[in-house]
């Protein structure tokens, strides 16, 4: 088993936990005080690119690249001359081939384009607490940006406020607050998605969001995710809401009507609730009639007037990808995101998350294989988004060329998160009367804040850059998790530009495959990518007259 550096003394990040491949640790928490890479680059933004201390200190390289099948594995390639997809009115001169000059904007869809200013979407942050707490910085720092963001499962169930008239949704205030948040900041670039299971597709949330919102909202259809293949689940501490949530049609485990369950609840013995969605499709029996039951679906969707329906689909096997590329692309889809095993979840079984379902690499190198298959067969392939496990600038350069160039985007559920989180802290822990409002988890700043200074302006450096987008008088209304989320994507953008300036790719749909090399035997296996020795072997045993 490989151990991931839970410390980076180069750059002075380190992990709290245990480390994730990704360079997050397994459990992130909302009140942490520092420091992964993640948490730094949302105060440093791209300062985090590089090795600390300057002029006093030098650093080497320390990787695991060599050992096991992972993305960890995939080296990216680097080239000695050239420069390809250089932007209208551009040249080949050195002068304009710099690094900032690489376009990292994305764009998606089938008839109608979303337009990304960098080719990242959040996962689906449905109804776990945590969403429901931090979504303002998620929101708003997702739509300053320019990247979508998606609403998950299960929000307008959860929430005691919403309304049913004859089963179906009346009203649904934390719904509704989650989308016109993103809108407020919305500026042509991005978009917000609503995700659908059982239970939202019951209670009507499709035709209430059609009818307030239009085709503001792109809706998701659901079949599953990286962390669990069972459907949605969240904890709560009442009795009462526990209820609420079995009546709304939920399984809720332990049964909180049953009178040993109340007793234990009573005395102190029981202290929480599992709130969990239902299994999709379970009435199906062959891949025809799932094609079937989903063609009736999307169908169903626009004719009540979406014009914009994607999918994501879970860790399941080849049968279950070639299902969710197949009928995407035969109902023309806008977004297939494919979610690998290792990524992250709000709240899903440890141990289904450690043993279930195909880990991301080896799920996303046959989704290249079943598009190429597709588009060989004349069949258009539906834009794809993989996730599963991504953090980092290197990350999304690999993801993107090892499926190039089907993959579009990258999803990514955890990461984006902690920008989130740390504003709110810095935020409540500068401002004590609204350290309640934003959820705030800190009395005072820490020590790895407090280096960077002791006012918002100074800590953040990503503050003036915001101010100037939207003005003195509206900065004082964005939350400071927006701001954190600015320089996180500051640091991914600037880091992305530079790996491919390197590959000598000024636009992302010039990355290829063969930007990749596999770190050692057996992922070249895997992949079908050349190990790093024999990549270009051929040209360079010409060059040699041999």
């Amino acid at each position: 088993m490989i151990e991931w550096p839970k410390k980076n003394d180069a750059i002075g990040s380190v992990n709290r936990g245990i480390a994730c491949e990704s360079g997050l640790c397994t459990l992130c928490d909302s009140a942490c005080r520092g420091k992964c890479e993640t948490w730094l680059a949302s105060l440093r933004g791209r300062a985090v690119l590089y090795p600390r201390d300057f002029g006093r200190t030098t650093s080497g390289s320390s990787n695991v690249t060599s050992v096991g099948v992972g993305y960890h594995a995939l080296r990216i390639q680097g080239y000695a001359y050239g420069a390809h997809g250089i932007a209208e009115g551009g040249s080949r001169d050195p002068d304009y081939c710099k690094f900032p000059n690489v376009d990292v904007g994305a764009s998606f869809g089938n008839e109608i384009k979303v337009k990304t200013r960098l080719p990242i979407m959040t996962g689906a942050l449905g109804s776990t607490r945590i969403a429901e707490k931090y979504w303002d910085g998620f929101a708003v720092g997702a739509a300053l940006c320019g990247f979508p963001i998606v609403i998950g499962e299960n929000v307008v169930g959860v929430d005691r406020e919403s309304v049913l008239g004859n089963g179906k949704i009346t009203k649904a205030p934390e719904l509704d607050r989650r989308i016109d948040k993103f809108l407020r900041y919305y500026d042509g670039h991005g978009a917000i998605f609503v995700q659908m299971n059982v239970e939202d597709t019951r209670n009507g949330v499709a035709e209430y969001i059609i009818d307030k919102y239009g085709d503001k909202v792109i809706l998701e259809l659901k079949w599953g995710q990286g962390a669990k293949d069972i459907g949605g689940e969240i904890q709560v501490r009442s009795l009462e809401y526990a209820k609420f949530l079995k009546d709304r049609g939920y399984i809720v485990d332990p049964d909180p009507d049953n009178q040993e369950v109340k007793e234990a609840y009573e005395k102190g013995a029981l202290k929480k609730f599992a709130r969990h969605s239902r299994l999709g499709a379970t009435e199906l029996s062959s891949p025809a009639e799932v094609q079937d039951n989903f063609m009736k679906s999307v169908e169903g969707l626009r004719g009540l007037g979406y014009k914009r329906v994607s999918l994501k689909t879970g860790a399941y096997g080849m049968e279950g990808l070639a299902m969710a590329l197949r009928y995407s692309a035969d109902a023309s889809l806008d977004l297939l995101t494919i979610d690998g095993a290792g990524g992250g979840t709000g709240m899903s079984p440890w141990n289904m998350m450690q043993q279930w379902g195909v880990p991301s690499l080896s799920l996303h190198t046959k989704t290249y294989e079943y598009c190429k298959i597709m588009d060989e067969k004349g069949i258009k392939v539906p834009d794809i988004s993989l996730a599963g496990g991504f953090n980092r600038e290197d990350h999304l350069f690999k993801a993107l060329a090892l499926c190039a160039p089907y993959a579009k985007i990258i999803c990514m559920g955890r990461a984006p998160m902690i920008p989130g989180y740390l504003g709110a802290n810095i935020m409540g822990a500068l401002d004590h009367d609204v350290r309640e409002q934003v959820n705030g988890c800190w009395d005072k700043l820490p020590s790895t804040v407090l280096e960077y200074g002791t006012k918002a302006e100074e800590i953040l450096v990503g503050w003036e850059d915001v101010q100037k987008k939207v003005g003195k008088d509206e900065m004082k209304k964005i939350p400071l998790g927006a701001v954190a989320m600015w320089n996180y994507a500051d640091k991914l953008t600037c880091g992305l530009q530079q790996f491919m300036a390197g590959a000598r790719k000024f636009k992302l749909s010039e990355l290829e495959r063969s930007d990749l090399m596999a770190a050692n035997r057996e992922t070249a296996e895997e992949t079908g990518l050349d190990y790093m020795s024999d990549a270009q072997n051929e040209s360079a045993l010409s060059i040699l007259g041999a």
